[in-house]
C-alpha cells in the first residue's frame, strides 16, 4: 500500500476496529481471570494482540506498552522460521528469547496461534505473560548484575507447543521444571494457550459474519487510516531536530559511571526519525534493551504525545524510522543480559518525551515522570506444595506535571502499566507482612504544577530464609526533570531495616540477599518533575499540599518561600 490510498468506508472501518478491540479485550480478560500467578491474575502483567497472515499488527490490547515489541517479534519470527506453508491449523508456538525470537526478556513468554479460514492462514492471535520466574541464577530470573542471557533463565526459540491441536505435554513438562514453581508455570502456560484459542474462535466468527475478503479489506482500511492520521499529525509539527538526554545510575553492576540515554528526534514532512547516537555502550550487566523492546518505546511515545486515540496497528509503525548504534545499551549483541531492560526502556521513553518539549506547544509539555520501573522480588519455600514461591512486584512513582494539573501520585508511567498487588493478597499468599504502603512526602518536583509523589513500600519477612532481589534506578543520577522552570522530582532509595530499628542503605540493584525473620525491606520510589516556575504556584495550592502532608513545612519554606510567608501569616 502507498500513502495516497484512501479508506473504502470510514464508518464500516470504525465499527470493524471496535470489533477487533472487543476481541482483544475479551482475550485479555480471559488471560487475567484464568491465570494462577499473582503477577498475571492480580497485577495484570500481560498483553494480547492480533496480527494478519503477513505478520502486520492489526490490533493490540490496552495493557503493557513494552509488550508490543515482544509480540511483534514473536509473530515475525514464527513466519521467518516456518513460513506460511509450514504453519498448520491447530498449531501454537511458544518463545521468549531476545536474540533467537526477537523477544523482550526471558520471563516474558509469548504464545502465538495461527488462525485459519477454509484451510488458509488468515490471522494470528498472540499473547505475552510475564512469569514470576523462568529459571536462571536468581529467583525471578532478573538481576542487574547478571552478565549473560544464559544466566537469566530458560531460553526458548520459536517452538511448536501445540501440534495440530495436540499439546506437547513433554515440552510443557520440561519448561515448567526448569523454573522454581513448576505447577504455577504449567498452569499459566496452559491459560495462555487457551486465551489464544478463545481469540481465534472470535476471529473466525467475525470472518464467518463478514466474509474473508471483506475482513481483509477492513484490515487494510484500519492500517491505512492510522498511517494517514499519524502523517497528518507529523505534518502539523515544527520541522527540525530536537534532542534530550536521560541517565541511568550505572550499567547494572553498581561500580561504573552513569550511562547516558540520548535521542534526537527529526521531524520531517511526513515521518519522524529517532536517532540514539551517543547513548551508552552495551552494558556489562542486565540493563541492555533489546531492539524490539526499544522499538516499542518509540511506538508508545509517538502515540502518547501526538495522538493518544490513535489505534495501535501497523499504520502507527510505518511513518517512523529508528536508528540505533550497534553495540550500545539500546542495541546489544548476544549474549548480553537483558533482564532489567525495563529500567532502560523507561529512560528511553522519558528521553523521547523530553525531546518533544522542543516540538510541542507549552500547553502540551509535561514534566518528566519517575522514568523508572523499580521492582522487588521475594522468594522462598511454598507453603503446602512443592517448589518455591516467587513474589514479584514493580512499584509506581510520581508522574510529571502538566499545564493544567499536578502530576499523579504513585503511578506507573510510560512502558509499564501493571496493577499493584493488594496487601491482603500479598499477605495471604506469602510469609510476608506489609509494614507500610504510603506516598513519599516532599518527593514531587516544585512548580506551578507540582510533580507526583513517589511510593514507599516496606515489607517484612515473617520467616528465616526469604531471598530478596531488586532492580531500581534514579538513586544517584537521573532524577525526573522539571519543565518550563520547574524543579525535579525526588530520588529513590532502598533500605534494609533490622527489627531493633537499625537501617542500612542498599544499592539500587542488590541480588539474592537472604533475610531473617523480622528484617524488612523498604523501597521509596522517585517523584515526578514539576511544570512552571515554583513562584507561580498559588498560595492556596501550597496550603492544600501542607494540609494533606504532600510537602513538609521545611520543603515549603525552601521551594515556595513567598507562598510560605503568605500561608504562615
Amino acid at each position: 500500500m502507498n500513502q495516497t490510498e484512501t479508506v473504502h468506508d470510514p464508518i464500516e472501518m470504525e465499527v470493524f476496529n471496535n470489533r477487533l478491540q472487543s476481541i482483544t479485550e475479551d482475550m485479555n480478560n480471559t488471560l487475567v481471570r484464568s491465570s494462577f500467578s499473582t503477577n498475571i491474575k492480580e497485577r495484570k502483567d500481560c498483553s494480547v494482540a492480533l496480527f494478519d497472515a503477513r505478520g502486520r499488527l492489526v490490533v493490540q490490547g490496552t495493557q503493557i506498552p513494552l509488550h508490543l515489541g515482544s509480540l511483534n517479534g514473536a509473530v515475525k519470527t514464527v513466519l521467518a522460521r516456518y513460513g506460511q506453508d509450514g504453519i498448520r491449523e491447530g498449531d501454537a508456538y511458544i518463545c521468549n528469547d531476545p536474540y533467537l525470537a526477537a523477544g523482550s526478556h526471558l520471563p516474558d513468554v509469548n504464545l502465538v496461534t495461527p488462525i485459519f479460514h477454509d484451510g488458509s492462514l488468515a490471522f494470528f492471535a498472540a499473547n505475552v505473560g510475564h512469569h514470576s520466574d523462568f529459571g536462571g541464577v536468581v529467583a525471578g530470573s532478573i538481576a542487574g548484575n547478571l552478565r549473560s542471557v544464559f544466566a537469566e533463565g530458560l531460553r526458548l526459540p520459536v517452538i511448536r507447543i501445540v501440534r495440530e491441536g495436540v499439546l506437547d505435554e513433554d515440552l510443557l513438562y520440561l519448561i515448567a521444571n526448569n523454573t522454581r514453581d513448576p505447577e504455577e508455570r504449567m498452569l499459566d502456560l496452559k491459560v495462555q494457550i487457551a486465551t489464544n484459542a478463545r481469540g481465534a474462535a472470535a476471529v473466525r466468527g467475525l470472518i464467518g459474519q463478514m466474509g474473508l475478503e471483506k475482513t481483509l479489506r477492513a484490515v487494510d482500511d484500519v492500517i491505512v487510516y492510522t498511517r494517514n492520521r499519524l502523517r497528518m499529525r507529523i505534518a502539523a509539527l515544527k520541522q527540525g531536530t530536537y534532542a534530550f538526554e536521560n541517565w541511568l545510575d550505572d550499567d547494572g553492576l553498581g561500580d561504573g559511571a552513569p550511562v547516558p540515554v540520548r535521542v534526537s528526534v527529526t521531524v520531517e514532512r511526513d515521518r519522524l526519525v529517532f536517532d540514539f547516537t551517543g547513548t551508552g555502550a552495551q552494558a556489562r550487566g542486565a540493563m541492555n534493551l533489546p531492539v524490539n523492546a526499544l522499538n516499542a518505546c518509540v511506538y508508545y511515545s509517538v502515540k502518547s504525545l501526538l495522538d493518544p486515540a490513535l489505534a495501535a496497528n501497523e499504520g502507527l509503525i510505518e511513518p517512523l524510522e529508528i536508528r540505533l548504534p550497534p553495540g550500545s545499551i539500546v542495541n546489544p549483541a548476544p549474549p548480553a543480559a537483558v533482564g532489567a531492560r525495563s529500567l532502560t526502556a523507561q529512560k528511553v521513553a522519558g528521553a523521547i518525551f523530553g525531546a518533544f518539549r522542543g516540538v510541542l506547544p507549552d500547553e502540551r509539555v509535561m514534566g518528566a515522570g519517575n522514568d523508572v520501573c523499580p521492582a522487588i522480588v521475594f522468594s522462598g519455600a511454598n507453603r503446602g506444595r512443592a517448589g518455591e514461591f516467587v513474589y514479584l512486584e514493580s512499584i509506581g512513582g510520581g508522574s510529571g506535571a502538566t499545564a493544567d494539573a499536578d502530576g499523579m501520585d504513585g503511578i506507573h508511567v510510560h512502558m509499564t502499566n501493571s496493577s499493584n498487588l493488594p496487601v491482603e493478597a500479598l499477605e495471604n499468599e506469602y510469609p510476608l507482612r506489609v509494614d507500610e504502603y504510603a506516598y513519599v512526602q516532599d518527593s514531587g518536583g516544585a512548580g506551578r504544577r507540582r510533580g507526583g509523589m513517589g511510593l514507599a513500600r516496606q515489607i517484612r519477612s515473617l520467616v528465616d530464609g526469604i531471598v530478596f532481589t531488586a532492580r531500581a534506578d534514579s538513586h544517584t543520577v537521573g532524577e525526573a526533570s522539571g519543565a518550563l522552570g520547574a524543579g525535579p522530582g525526588g530520588r529513590a532509595r532502598l533500605e534494609l531495616r533490622e527489627p531493633e530499628g537499625t537501617v542500612r542503605a542498599l544499592p539500587s540493584k542488590p541480588a539474592a540477599i537472604t533475610l531473617r525473620a523480622g528484617q524488612s525491606i523498604r523501597m521509596e520510589t522517585s517523584g515526578g518533575g514539576g511544570l512552571g516556575a515554583p513562584a507561580q504556584r498559588s498560595g492556596a495550592d501550597v496550603a492544600d499540599d501542607l494540609a494533606d502532608q504532600v510537602i513538609s513545612p521545611e520543603w515549603a519554606r525552601e521551594h515556595y518561600p513567598e507562598q510560605w510567608r503568605e500561608v504562615a501569616r
